[in-house]
Protein backbone atom coordinates (compact mmCIF):
# COMPACT_ATOMS: atom_id res chain seq x y z
CA UNK A 1 0.00 0.00 0.00
CA UNK A 2 1.37 3.76 -0.96
CA UNK A 3 1.13 5.80 2.13
CA UNK A 4 2.29 9.29 1.36
CA UNK A 5 2.55 11.60 4.58
CA UNK A 6 2.77 15.36 4.14
CA UNK A 7 1.49 19.33 5.31
CA UNK A 8 0.73 22.15 4.53
CA UNK A 9 2.83 25.05 5.56
CA UNK A 10 4.96 26.30 2.26
CA UNK A 11 7.27 29.31 3.77
CA UNK A 12 6.90 30.78 0.60
CA UNK A 13 3.52 31.65 1.16
CA UNK A 14 4.42 33.23 4.99
CA UNK A 15 6.19 36.73 4.45
CA UNK A 16 7.12 36.97 8.21
CA UNK A 17 8.44 33.54 8.57
CA UNK A 18 10.70 34.07 5.11
CA UNK A 19 12.08 37.35 7.78
CA UNK A 20 12.08 35.62 10.33
CA UNK A 21 13.80 32.10 8.64
CA UNK A 22 13.47 30.02 11.47
CA UNK A 23 11.97 26.83 9.83
CA UNK A 24 12.01 23.45 11.98
CA UNK A 25 11.02 19.89 10.61
CA UNK A 26 7.65 18.81 10.93
CA UNK A 27 8.08 16.26 13.85
CA UNK A 28 4.92 14.98 14.01
CA UNK A 29 4.86 13.31 10.52
CA UNK A 30 8.26 12.08 10.94
CA UNK A 31 7.64 10.19 13.84
CA UNK A 32 4.53 8.50 11.99
CA UNK A 33 7.12 8.22 9.23
CA UNK A 34 9.74 6.33 11.38
CA UNK A 35 6.49 4.08 13.30
CA UNK A 36 5.16 2.95 10.24
CA UNK A 37 8.64 1.83 9.00
CA UNK A 38 9.22 0.21 12.29
CA UNK A 39 5.98 -1.73 11.01
CA UNK A 40 7.33 -2.24 7.82
CA UNK A 41 4.51 -0.28 5.99
CA UNK A 42 5.64 1.76 3.07
CA UNK A 43 5.89 5.49 3.42
CA UNK A 44 6.69 8.21 1.84
CA UNK A 45 6.87 12.01 3.09
CA UNK A 46 6.48 14.95 1.11
CA UNK A 47 7.71 18.05 3.27
CA UNK A 48 5.90 21.27 1.63
CA UNK A 49 7.75 23.76 3.89
CA UNK A 50 10.50 24.79 0.82
CA UNK A 51 8.53 23.38 -2.05
CA UNK A 52 5.21 24.32 -3.59
CA UNK A 53 1.40 23.37 -4.33
CA UNK A 54 2.02 22.72 -7.44
CA UNK A 55 5.07 20.28 -6.77
CA UNK A 56 2.66 18.41 -4.45
CA UNK A 57 -0.35 17.82 -6.51
CA UNK A 58 2.55 16.93 -9.22
CA UNK A 59 3.56 14.39 -6.51
CA UNK A 60 0.36 13.20 -5.94
CA UNK A 61 -1.26 12.80 -9.60
CA UNK A 62 2.23 10.35 -10.44
CA UNK A 63 1.95 8.06 -7.02
CA UNK A 64 -1.68 8.07 -6.87
CA UNK A 65 -0.77 6.80 -3.37
CA UNK A 66 -3.62 4.92 -1.56
CA UNK A 67 -3.75 6.94 1.53
CA UNK A 68 -2.34 10.96 1.52
CA UNK A 69 -1.92 11.42 5.54
CA UNK A 70 -2.08 15.63 6.18
CA UNK A 71 -0.85 16.81 9.09
CA UNK A 72 -3.50 19.75 9.83
CA UNK A 73 -3.16 22.74 12.73
CA UNK A 74 -4.96 26.27 12.55
CA UNK A 75 -2.14 28.01 11.00
CA UNK A 76 -2.49 25.36 7.88
CA UNK A 77 -6.04 24.64 7.49
CA UNK A 78 -6.56 26.39 4.55
CA UNK A 79 -4.46 25.00 2.74
CA UNK A 80 -4.89 21.27 4.43
CA UNK A 81 -8.61 21.27 2.80
CA UNK A 82 -7.04 22.54 -0.41
CA UNK A 83 -4.93 20.03 -0.77
CA UNK A 84 -7.56 17.32 0.31
CA UNK A 85 -9.91 18.93 -2.59
CA UNK A 86 -7.44 18.51 -5.52
CA UNK A 87 -6.21 15.34 -3.87
CA UNK A 88 -9.74 13.76 -5.05
CA UNK A 89 -9.53 15.06 -8.28
CA UNK A 90 -6.10 14.25 -8.92
CA UNK A 91 -6.43 10.65 -7.14
CA UNK A 92 -10.22 9.73 -6.62
CA UNK A 93 -9.30 6.32 -4.89
CA UNK A 94 -7.13 7.67 -2.17
CA UNK A 95 -8.58 7.94 1.27
CA UNK A 96 -7.23 11.31 2.90
CA UNK A 97 -6.33 11.27 6.56
CA UNK A 98 -5.85 13.99 8.81
CA UNK A 99 -4.74 14.22 12.03
CA UNK A 100 -2.57 16.93 14.02
CA UNK A 101 -4.89 19.35 16.86
CA UNK A 102 -7.07 21.27 14.67
CA UNK A 103 -9.14 17.93 13.61
CA UNK A 104 -9.65 16.83 17.27
CA UNK A 105 -12.74 19.97 17.88
CA UNK A 106 -13.53 20.67 14.08
CA UNK A 107 -14.41 16.76 13.37
CA UNK A 108 -17.37 17.13 11.39
CA UNK A 109 -15.91 20.35 9.55
CA UNK A 110 -13.05 18.84 8.39
CA UNK A 111 -14.52 15.46 7.33
CA UNK A 112 -17.36 16.96 5.21
CA UNK A 113 -14.50 18.99 3.22
CA UNK A 114 -12.09 16.16 1.92
CA UNK A 115 -11.03 14.08 4.90
CA UNK A 116 -11.96 10.58 5.18
CA UNK A 117 -10.80 9.65 8.55
CA UNK A 118 -9.37 11.85 10.94
CA UNK A 119 -6.90 10.46 13.74
CA UNK A 120 -8.27 11.90 17.10
CA UNK A 121 -4.57 12.44 19.70
CA UNK A 122 -1.92 10.64 19.08
CA UNK A 123 -1.03 9.11 15.87
CA UNK A 124 1.81 6.10 15.44
CA UNK A 125 -1.19 3.37 16.51
CA UNK A 126 -4.25 4.76 14.91
CA UNK A 127 -2.22 5.61 11.39
CA UNK A 128 -0.78 2.15 11.89
CA UNK A 129 -4.19 0.22 12.81
CA UNK A 130 -6.17 2.16 9.65
CA UNK A 131 -4.08 1.74 7.41
CA UNK A 132 -3.65 -2.04 7.82
CA UNK A 133 -7.77 -2.18 7.90
CA UNK A 134 -7.58 0.01 4.45
CA UNK A 135 -5.43 -2.47 3.03
CA UNK A 136 -6.94 -5.80 4.34
CA UNK A 137 -11.04 -4.32 4.27
CA UNK A 138 -10.93 -1.36 2.15
CA UNK A 139 -14.71 -1.79 2.07
CA UNK A 140 -15.66 -2.23 5.57
CA UNK A 141 -16.23 0.88 7.93
CA UNK A 142 -12.89 0.69 10.41
CA UNK A 143 -14.96 0.19 13.70
CA UNK A 144 -12.52 -1.26 15.50
CA UNK A 145 -9.76 1.16 15.35
CA UNK A 146 -9.47 3.03 18.55
CA UNK A 147 -9.14 6.95 18.02
CA UNK A 148 -11.00 7.44 14.73
CA UNK A 149 -14.07 9.62 13.17
CA UNK A 150 -15.19 9.24 9.90
CA UNK A 151 -19.18 9.70 8.17
CA UNK A 152 -21.22 6.99 7.78
CA UNK A 153 -23.05 5.86 4.66
CA UNK A 154 -26.15 8.34 6.14
CA UNK A 155 -23.52 11.22 6.66
CA UNK A 156 -23.46 11.00 10.15
CA UNK A 157 -20.67 11.17 12.21
CA UNK A 158 -18.77 7.92 13.78
CA UNK A 159 -16.49 8.59 16.08
CA UNK A 160 -14.63 4.86 17.69
CA UNK A 161 -13.48 4.67 21.31
CA UNK A 162 -10.41 7.18 22.05
CA UNK A 163 -7.10 5.71 21.55
CA UNK A 164 -5.01 4.63 24.72
CA UNK A 165 -1.86 7.38 24.64
CA UNK A 166 1.37 5.07 24.33
CA UNK A 167 2.46 4.62 28.15
CA UNK A 168 6.09 4.59 27.33
CA UNK A 169 6.96 6.75 24.77
CA UNK A 170 10.98 5.06 24.65
CA UNK A 171 9.20 2.37 22.28
CA UNK A 172 8.53 4.91 20.30
CA UNK A 173 11.06 4.89 17.03
CA UNK A 174 12.81 8.01 16.63
CA UNK A 175 12.25 10.39 13.85
CA UNK A 176 12.17 9.79 10.52
CA UNK A 177 14.50 12.51 9.66
CA UNK A 178 15.71 10.81 6.50
CA UNK A 179 12.63 11.64 4.98
CA UNK A 180 12.98 14.99 4.13
CA UNK A 181 15.61 17.57 2.71
CA UNK A 182 17.44 17.84 6.08
CA UNK A 183 19.95 20.21 4.53
CA UNK A 184 17.43 22.84 3.38
CA UNK A 185 16.42 23.52 7.27
CA UNK A 186 19.94 23.71 8.54
CA UNK A 187 21.55 26.05 5.06
CA UNK A 188 18.17 28.05 5.58
CA UNK A 189 19.34 28.28 9.57
CA UNK A 190 22.95 29.10 8.60
CA UNK A 191 22.64 32.07 5.82
CA UNK A 192 20.28 34.03 8.42
CA UNK A 193 21.67 33.14 11.50
CA UNK A 194 25.03 31.86 11.21
CA UNK A 195 23.94 29.01 13.04
CA UNK A 196 21.90 26.06 12.09
CA UNK A 197 19.26 24.50 14.41
CA UNK A 198 17.06 21.38 14.24
CA UNK A 199 14.40 20.38 16.63
CA UNK A 200 13.96 17.80 19.51
CA UNK A 201 10.91 16.32 21.44
CA UNK A 202 11.65 14.88 24.92
CA UNK A 203 8.04 14.70 25.91
CA UNK A 204 4.60 14.47 25.05
CA UNK A 205 1.81 15.90 27.15
CA UNK A 206 1.32 19.33 29.41
CA UNK A 207 0.08 19.16 32.83
CA UNK A 208 -0.79 22.48 33.30
CA UNK A 209 -3.94 24.34 32.57
CA UNK A 210 -3.64 27.67 30.44
CA UNK A 211 -6.49 28.32 29.39
CA UNK A 212 -6.00 29.60 25.79
CA UNK A 213 -3.63 26.36 25.42
CA UNK A 214 -4.73 23.74 23.10
CA UNK A 215 -4.02 20.08 24.55
CA UNK A 216 -5.82 18.39 21.74
CA UNK A 217 -3.32 15.41 21.24
CA UNK A 218 -1.22 14.75 23.83
CA UNK A 219 -3.90 16.22 26.47
CA UNK A 220 -2.95 16.95 29.79
CA UNK A 221 -0.41 14.01 30.83
CA UNK A 222 2.95 14.31 31.19
CA UNK A 223 5.38 11.05 29.75
CA UNK A 224 9.14 11.45 29.04
CA UNK A 225 11.44 9.27 27.48
CA UNK A 226 14.60 8.37 29.39
CA UNK A 227 18.19 10.59 29.32
CA UNK A 228 19.46 7.96 27.71
CA UNK A 229 16.92 7.52 25.00
CA UNK A 230 17.15 11.45 24.50
CA UNK A 231 21.24 11.67 24.43
CA UNK A 232 21.65 8.68 21.80
CA UNK A 233 19.09 10.95 19.79
CA UNK A 234 20.84 13.91 20.14
CA UNK A 235 24.46 12.09 19.40
CA UNK A 236 22.74 10.83 16.31
CA UNK A 237 21.11 13.92 14.89
CA UNK A 238 25.15 14.97 15.55
CA UNK A 239 26.78 12.65 13.66
CA UNK A 240 24.42 12.44 10.97
CA UNK A 241 23.46 16.12 10.45
CA UNK A 242 25.71 18.14 12.16
CA UNK A 243 23.31 20.90 13.37
CA UNK A 244 25.01 23.60 15.45
CA UNK A 245 22.14 24.15 18.47
CA UNK A 246 19.18 22.16 18.98
CA UNK A 247 15.69 23.50 20.00
CA UNK A 248 13.75 21.23 22.40
CA UNK A 249 10.21 21.78 21.35
CA UNK A 250 8.98 20.52 25.13
CA UNK A 251 5.98 22.56 26.52
CA UNK A 252 7.74 22.39 30.19
CA UNK A 253 11.16 21.60 29.41
CA UNK A 254 12.35 21.44 33.44
CA UNK A 255 8.98 20.13 34.89
CA UNK A 256 10.53 17.20 36.01
CA UNK A 257 14.63 18.44 38.05
CA UNK A 258 14.89 14.59 38.72
CA UNK A 259 14.60 14.22 35.37
CA UNK A 260 17.16 17.14 34.24
CA UNK A 261 19.50 15.67 36.87
CA UNK A 262 19.28 12.77 35.08
CA UNK A 263 20.05 14.36 31.79
CA UNK A 264 22.75 16.17 32.83
CA UNK A 265 24.63 13.23 34.72
CA UNK A 266 24.00 11.42 31.05
CA UNK A 267 25.39 14.36 28.75
CA UNK A 268 28.47 14.33 31.18
CA UNK A 269 29.11 10.92 31.11
CA UNK A 270 28.65 10.08 27.59
CA UNK A 271 31.14 13.42 28.00
CA UNK A 272 28.30 15.45 25.21
CA UNK A 273 26.85 18.74 24.69
CA UNK A 274 25.48 20.81 22.11
CA UNK A 275 24.18 23.95 22.66
CA UNK A 276 20.15 24.32 23.23
CA UNK A 277 17.05 26.52 23.53
CA UNK A 278 14.11 25.41 25.75
CA UNK A 279 10.76 26.30 27.13
CA UNK A 280 10.33 26.50 30.81
CA UNK A 281 7.94 28.05 33.31
CA UNK A 282 9.32 29.82 36.58
CA UNK A 283 7.59 27.99 38.97
CA UNK A 284 9.84 25.16 37.23
CA UNK A 285 12.85 26.98 38.00
CA UNK A 286 15.39 28.09 40.63
CA UNK A 287 19.08 28.82 40.94
CA UNK A 288 19.97 24.99 41.02
CA UNK A 289 17.89 24.44 37.65
CA UNK A 290 19.70 27.19 35.96
CA UNK A 291 22.57 25.86 36.60
CA UNK A 292 21.77 22.46 35.94
CA UNK A 293 20.53 24.29 32.19
CA UNK A 294 23.68 25.91 31.80
CA UNK A 295 26.31 23.14 32.38
CA UNK A 296 23.67 20.85 30.02
CA UNK A 297 24.63 23.20 26.99
CA UNK A 298 21.54 25.58 27.54
CA UNK A 299 22.03 29.26 25.98
CA UNK A 300 18.31 30.32 26.08
CA UNK A 301 15.76 29.84 27.85
CA UNK A 302 11.80 31.02 26.81
CA UNK A 303 10.13 31.58 30.19
CA UNK A 304 6.50 32.10 29.41
CA UNK A 305 4.64 35.05 30.96
CA UNK A 306 2.10 36.38 29.12
CA UNK A 307 1.50 39.24 30.91
CA UNK A 308 2.74 41.38 32.98
CA UNK A 309 -0.41 42.18 34.91
CA UNK A 310 -1.30 39.41 38.03
CA UNK A 311 -4.78 40.21 37.39
CA UNK A 312 -4.78 38.90 33.84
CA UNK A 313 -2.08 35.82 34.38
CA UNK A 314 -4.70 34.68 37.18
CA UNK A 315 -7.70 35.02 34.52
CA UNK A 316 -5.89 32.70 32.31
CA UNK A 317 -4.79 30.12 35.37
CA UNK A 318 -1.32 30.46 34.53
CA UNK A 319 -0.60 29.52 38.47
CA UNK A 320 2.33 31.75 38.63
CA UNK A 321 3.40 35.11 39.66
CA UNK A 322 4.58 37.90 38.06
CA UNK A 323 7.74 37.97 40.68
CA UNK A 324 8.58 34.63 40.08
CA UNK A 325 8.88 34.92 36.46
CA UNK A 326 10.38 38.39 36.86
CA UNK A 327 13.12 36.68 39.22
CA UNK A 328 13.63 34.16 37.32
CA UNK A 329 14.25 36.06 34.03
CA UNK A 330 17.03 38.16 36.38
CA UNK A 331 18.55 35.21 37.61
CA UNK A 332 18.69 33.24 34.40
CA UNK A 333 20.78 36.29 32.69
CA UNK A 334 22.90 36.71 35.54
CA UNK A 335 23.84 32.97 35.07
CA UNK A 336 25.06 33.37 32.03
CA UNK A 337 22.14 31.97 29.53
CA UNK A 338 19.98 34.01 27.19
CA UNK A 339 16.36 34.70 27.66
CA UNK A 340 12.90 35.31 25.85
CA UNK A 341 9.66 34.94 27.31
CA UNK A 342 6.00 35.42 25.65
CA UNK A 343 3.58 38.18 25.81
CA UNK A 344 -0.81 38.41 25.01
CA UNK A 345 -2.80 41.28 25.05
CA UNK A 346 -6.45 41.14 24.35
CA UNK A 347 -6.89 38.39 26.90
CA UNK A 348 -10.65 39.26 28.25
CA UNK A 349 -10.54 41.54 31.09
CA UNK A 350 -7.49 43.36 29.88
CA UNK A 351 -7.29 47.01 30.48
CA UNK A 352 -5.00 50.02 29.10
CA UNK A 353 -3.28 49.59 33.15
CA UNK A 354 -2.84 45.58 32.21
CA UNK A 355 -0.82 46.81 29.10
CA UNK A 356 1.49 49.07 31.24
CA UNK A 357 2.10 46.74 34.26
CA UNK A 358 3.22 44.72 31.17
CA UNK A 359 5.52 46.92 29.43
CA UNK A 360 6.98 47.71 33.35
CA UNK A 361 7.50 44.10 33.53
CA UNK A 362 9.00 43.73 30.73
CA UNK A 363 11.34 46.75 31.22
CA UNK A 364 12.17 45.36 35.28
CA UNK A 365 12.66 42.06 33.57
CA UNK A 366 14.52 43.00 30.62
CA UNK A 367 14.73 39.68 28.69
CA UNK A 368 16.67 39.51 26.05
CA UNK A 369 13.81 38.38 23.60
CA UNK A 370 10.05 38.72 23.52
CA UNK A 371 7.33 37.59 21.41
CA UNK A 372 3.73 39.61 21.29
CA UNK A 373 0.59 38.47 19.88
CA UNK A 374 -3.28 39.55 20.45
CA UNK A 375 -5.34 36.40 21.98
CA UNK A 376 -7.66 34.22 19.75
CA UNK A 377 -9.79 31.80 20.83
CA UNK A 378 -8.71 28.19 20.18
CA UNK A 379 -11.59 25.65 19.52
CA UNK A 380 -11.37 22.94 22.64
CA UNK A 381 -9.50 25.66 25.01
CA UNK A 382 -11.25 26.98 28.16
CA UNK A 383 -10.60 30.35 26.41
CA UNK A 384 -12.75 29.50 23.74
CA UNK A 385 -16.09 28.43 25.63
CA UNK A 386 -15.49 31.16 28.16
CA UNK A 387 -16.08 33.83 24.99
CA UNK A 388 -18.21 31.70 22.49
CA UNK A 389 -21.50 33.95 23.69
CA UNK A 390 -19.49 36.65 23.17
CA UNK A 391 -18.10 36.03 19.42
CA UNK A 392 -17.93 39.76 17.42
CA UNK A 393 -16.87 37.78 14.13
CA UNK A 394 -16.57 34.28 13.14
CA UNK A 395 -16.10 34.21 9.06
CA UNK A 396 -17.10 30.57 7.10
CA UNK A 397 -15.32 27.76 8.97
CA UNK A 398 -14.00 26.59 5.33
CA UNK A 399 -12.77 30.17 4.75
CA UNK A 400 -10.93 31.12 8.08
CA UNK A 401 -8.76 30.27 11.21
CA UNK A 402 -9.33 30.54 14.65
CA UNK A 403 -7.14 33.24 14.50
CA UNK A 404 -10.35 35.12 12.37
CA UNK A 405 -12.23 34.73 15.59
CA UNK A 406 -13.09 37.81 17.36
CA UNK A 407 -15.06 38.59 20.45
CA UNK A 408 -15.89 40.96 22.81
CA UNK A 409 -13.01 42.96 24.68
CA UNK A 410 -12.35 45.59 26.90
CA UNK A 411 -11.75 47.32 23.92
CA UNK A 412 -11.78 47.18 20.09
CA UNK A 413 -9.13 44.54 18.27
CA UNK A 414 -7.49 47.38 16.86
CA UNK A 415 -6.52 49.32 19.69
CA UNK A 416 -4.79 45.75 20.69
CA UNK A 417 -3.34 45.87 17.34
CA UNK A 418 -2.01 49.53 18.49
CA UNK A 419 -0.77 47.95 22.00
CA UNK A 420 1.38 45.68 20.04
CA UNK A 421 3.06 48.05 18.31
CA UNK A 422 3.27 50.42 22.02
CA UNK A 423 4.51 47.82 23.77
CA UNK A 424 7.40 46.55 21.55
CA UNK A 425 8.25 50.14 20.20
CA UNK A 426 8.19 51.28 24.14
CA UNK A 427 10.49 48.09 25.64
CA UNK A 428 12.32 48.38 22.73
CA UNK A 429 12.97 52.21 23.43
CA UNK A 430 13.88 51.61 26.85
CA UNK A 431 16.59 49.07 25.86
CA UNK A 432 18.15 50.92 23.29
CA UNK A 433 18.42 54.26 25.88
CA UNK A 434 19.98 52.49 27.90
CA UNK A 435 22.62 50.50 25.54
CA UNK A 436 23.18 53.85 23.66
CA UNK A 437 21.71 56.72 25.27
CA UNK A 438 19.50 58.66 23.12
CA UNK A 439 20.70 57.58 19.40
CA UNK A 440 18.80 58.23 16.72
CA UNK A 441 17.13 54.36 16.86
CA UNK A 442 16.11 55.11 20.56
CA UNK A 443 14.35 58.39 19.35
CA UNK A 444 12.51 56.60 16.34
CA UNK A 445 11.34 54.00 18.76
CA UNK A 446 10.51 56.74 21.32
CA UNK A 447 8.18 58.39 18.48
CA UNK A 448 6.14 55.16 17.37
CA UNK A 449 5.57 54.04 20.77
CA UNK A 450 4.32 57.82 21.32
CA UNK A 451 2.24 57.51 18.46
CA UNK A 452 1.08 54.12 19.12
CA UNK A 453 0.08 55.06 22.44
CA UNK A 454 -1.98 57.83 21.09
CA UNK A 455 -3.80 55.53 18.77
CA UNK A 456 -4.86 53.40 21.57
CA UNK A 457 -6.42 56.50 23.48
CA UNK A 458 -7.68 57.88 20.40
CA UNK A 459 -9.68 54.37 19.83
CA UNK A 460 -10.75 53.82 23.03
CA UNK A 461 -12.14 57.67 24.07
CA UNK A 462 -13.93 57.50 20.32
CA UNK A 463 -15.17 54.19 21.39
Amino acid sequence: MKVLLTHGYFIAEDEKEQQIMRPYPPLGLLYISGFLNQQQIDNKVFDSTFSDKASLFAKIDEEKPEVLAIYANLMTKLNVLEIAKTCKKLSPGTKVIMGGPDVTYNTENYLKNGADYLVIGEGENTMLELVQHLSASPESPPEEVAGLAFLNDKGGVVKTAPRTKVRDINELPIPNRDAIPIHKYLDAWKSHHGQSALNVSTQRGCPYTCKWCSTAVYGQSYRRRSPSKVVAELKEIKARYNPDTIWFVDDVFTVSHKWLRELVDELEKEQFTIPFECISRADRMSEEVISLLKRAGCFRIWIGAESGSQKIIDAMDRRVSVDQVRNMIIETRKQGIETGTFIMVGYPGETEEDIEETINHLKISNPDHFTITVAYPIKGTSLYDEIKEKKTAEPEWHLSTDRDIDFERTYSRKYYDYAVSHVISEVNYFKAKQERGLSTRAMKLAMKSRYSRAMMIWIRTVK
